[in-house]
């Protein structure tokens, strides 16, 4: 049991326990499209896990960030740091989703870097939130979140693929 503190608390659990102990496991192995089932949880859930394995660290913890306000939240799925920056990592399930709650963190931002995970192909694009902030938007299929480190470390390295995107 892996244990986020924040504000709103959420619990990781091995995802071959948590299929056992929810009795599901039949009905995944049967799945074309995992996508498809409770909503794309089974995706943000393995995604986290895959991540959690692959940085080969006994005290990460996985962190999301919250806004909370009284008229409407916004969550980002994870957050990873590396170095100074608190890199946000949203988790979409399907090739598409809305990035109301990225936008948010990026307002907020002191970096230009975002990542999504999605089943999609891999592509970085300039994206532009409510108040005009462009950003550097790293879309990454599922397979790729075990290089993450390598990927964030690649668009942060070189300073010219934020320039050549954002001055567009």
């Amino acid at each position: 049991l892996i244990y986020a503190a924040t504000l709103l608390p959420h619990l990781y659990f091995k995802s071959g326990l948590m299929n056992y102990a929810s009795e599901i496991q039949s009905e995944l192995l049967l799945l074309e499209d995992l996508n498809d089932f409770y909503r794309g949880f089974v995706v943000n859930h393995g995604v986290t896990q895959e991540l959690i394995s692959t940085l080969n660290n006994t005290f990460f913890k996985p962190q999301f960030w919250v806004r909370e306000n009284t008229n409407s939240n916004a969550e980002v799925d994870l957050t990873y740091k590396w170095k100074n920056l608190l890199i946000p990592i949203e988790i979409k399930s399907g090739s598409k989703g809305s990035l109301k709650s990225l936008h948010e963190y990026m307002e907020r931002s002191d970096h230009v870097f975002a990542f999504r995970i999605l089943a999609n192909n891999f592509l970085i694009e300039k994206a532009v939130t409510r108040s005009g902030k462009q950003f550097l938007l790293i879309n990454l299929p599922y397979y790729c979140i075990g290089n993450i480190q390598k990927w964030i470390e690649y668009v942060v390295e070189n300073p010219s693929i934020a320039s050549n995107l954002l001055s567009n």
